[in-house]
Parts: C-alpha cells; structure tokens; sequence
C-alpha cells in the first residue's frame, strides 16, 4: 500500500461527516478552499498530453468536470477519456459537464481513443462517458467497441466508469461480456441527497447494476465511489458503504466534492484528511480489497496503480 499515498492506513475513528442530516446548498459563490486543496502548477508534460487529446478531438472528463487533479495526471501523461459527447442527459447538480440536447455519436471515436492510448504510452486506459438516456443502449456498444480497439492497438489494461444504462440488463451484460480489467459505476452520494445531487438517477439502480456485473462476471474487479462534504452524515456514509459491499463491490473511492463552477451546488463543508483517514479505515474493515479515501481521491486519480495493486 506503500504505493499508493491516497490510501489512508489510521486505524482511529472519531465520526468524520456531520452528525445531523444537512441538504444539499443550491448554487452561491464558492469558499477559500483549506490548505490541505491545493494543487501544483502545470509542467510541460501537460502540453504534452493536452497537444495529443486536441490533435485527435477528444473529450477527457479532466477538463468537462474541471478535475482537480488534471495537471497532476496530465503531467504524468494520463488522462480519463470521455465518450459518448460532451453533453449529458441527466441534470446532475454536482458536475459541470454542460447538460441537454445531445449530439450524434461519433462512430470513429473508440479509434481516436485507441490512438490516443497509444500516443501516450497507457498501460491502464479509463474510459467513462456522459449518460446517454437518448440512445437505445445507452452507448453500451460504444463502450465495447472502445475496449475492444483499444486492447488491439495497445495491449493495455481498460478500465470502464459507465453510466446505468437506465438499469437495461442487456447493456450491463454486453459491456460485461466485452471483459473490462475493471468495472466502475458511482453511486456519487447518499440516497436522501440524489434528489439535487444526482437527479433523474436511482440509488437501488446503481446498487442493481454493480451486483449484476460481479453476478456475471465474479473475477472482474467492481469498483465504486461518492463524494463527501454534500451534506451527508456519518451514518449515511457508512450505509452507503456497507450497501456497496453487499453488492459485491471490491475498490471503493471516497473524495472531497469541490463546486466545479459557479451553477454547480455548493460545497456544505471540507473534510479533513484525517477524517478522511478514519472513514477509510472503518470502510475496510467492511472487507472491500482496497479503500482510497482522500480529499483528491477520484474514481480514475491513480486508477492504474490501484489496479496494481488489487492483482497483488
């Protein structure tokens, strides 16, 4: 676990989140971020790595969700594809990714990724997508021809963040089939708090489909996450963990939710890196493989090394 910084190992808990249930803020001006959020400045590398994903016209969920950790990641040479356009379906009050009409589906896209997986020398490639509510499958033979080609231009590893696909088992099953390295679906918060902060989703959904995925494949590592700082207590937290732990989930990633623009719901507090450390501890004593809980953490930030790791 040494390699892996995010992943807290304090064996304490104290009681993290707020005791008493909060809501969701609607949208207001963003706070001074603590110390403990700050990030470093872009190298060349980021050009680099910025240069190849404008080249080949791609969307990267670094820039659309506004990633903190982007210049970290591109620095290194790594970025999260995003397929399927750069509009969503779904309002989510969370991310900044633009909302509304859709586009047509570029049939060329899983290519452009593949090349750029290539370009970029990727061992392990993430590729999630908007949701795509619009289209029969939601984009779920999208996403197979992305694993697919991606694997016959590099060799590397895929590691898949889908949307639910509207709950259609059919889809679920079709990206099973196509044997991602790793399966990833968010379930983003608590239950009481979908209603502004993942609207138009379904908490028992998300839960449905990350049980199917391991119910059909049980080798294939699960992985999920959520965010704190929404408003959500102790208590929900630790239910929506022991919920993704019953659904067979082995990786959960747990970090900070930052207002990615001014639209975006506001942040109702910053958790600590200790209680970060503590929550993460109680979470792997629920006997998940592996718990990255962290104010950084996301569900791709070091996706390749967590990999790792779960295959040691």
């Amino acid at each position: 676990m040494q390699d892996l910084p995010i992943v807290s190992e304090l064996p304490v808990l104290s009681g993290g989140c707020s005791s008493e249930a909060e809501t969701a803020p609607a949208p207001q001006e963003r706070r001074r971020l603590p110390k403990w959020l700050k990030r470093p400045m872009p190298t060349a590398e980021m050009v680099f790595t910025s240069s190849i994903i404008e080249d080949l016209k791609l969307d990267t969920v670094c820039e659309s969700a506004k990633c903190p950790n982007r210049t970290e990641c591109w620095s290194q040479r790594t970025a999260t594809f995003m397929i399927l356009g750069n509009v969503c379906t779904r309002p989510c009050g969370f991310c900044s990714v633009p909302k509304g009409k859709t586009g047509t589906v570029e049939e060329d896209e899983p290519e452009r990724v593949a090349e750029a997986a290539a370009r970029l020398g990727l061992k392990h490639v993430v590729i999630t997508c908007v949701t795509r509510d619009d289209l029969p499958d939601g984009g779920a033979e999208h996403f197979v021809r992305c694993i697919e080609l991606v694997r016959a231009r590099t060799g590397a590893e895929v590691e898949v963040l889908t949307s639910d696909f509207r709950g259609m088992r059919e889809a679920i099953s079709r990206v099973v089939q196509a044997r991602p390295d790793v399966f990833n679906h968010n379930v983003e918060t608590v239950p009481r708090l979908y209603q502004t902060v993942r609207r138009n989703s379904i908490y028992q959904r998300s839960l449905d489909l990350l049980a199917q995925v391991k119910e059909e494949a049980p080798d294939m590592p699960t992985k999920s996450g959520f965010m704190l700082g929404l408003g959500e207590t102790i208590d929900e937290v630790f239910q929506v963990a022991a919920d993704l732990r019953e659904s067979g989930v082995d990786i959960l990633t747990i970090g900070q939710y930052l207002q990615p623009s001014p639209e975006s719901l506001s942040v109702v507090r910053y958790v600590p890196p200790e209680e970060f450390d503590e929550i993460g501890d109680y979470c792997r004593g629920l006997g998940f493989s592996l718990v990255a809980s962290g104010p950084f953490v996301r569900s791709s930030y070091h996706a390749g090394e967590m990999a790792d790791v779960m295959k040691k």
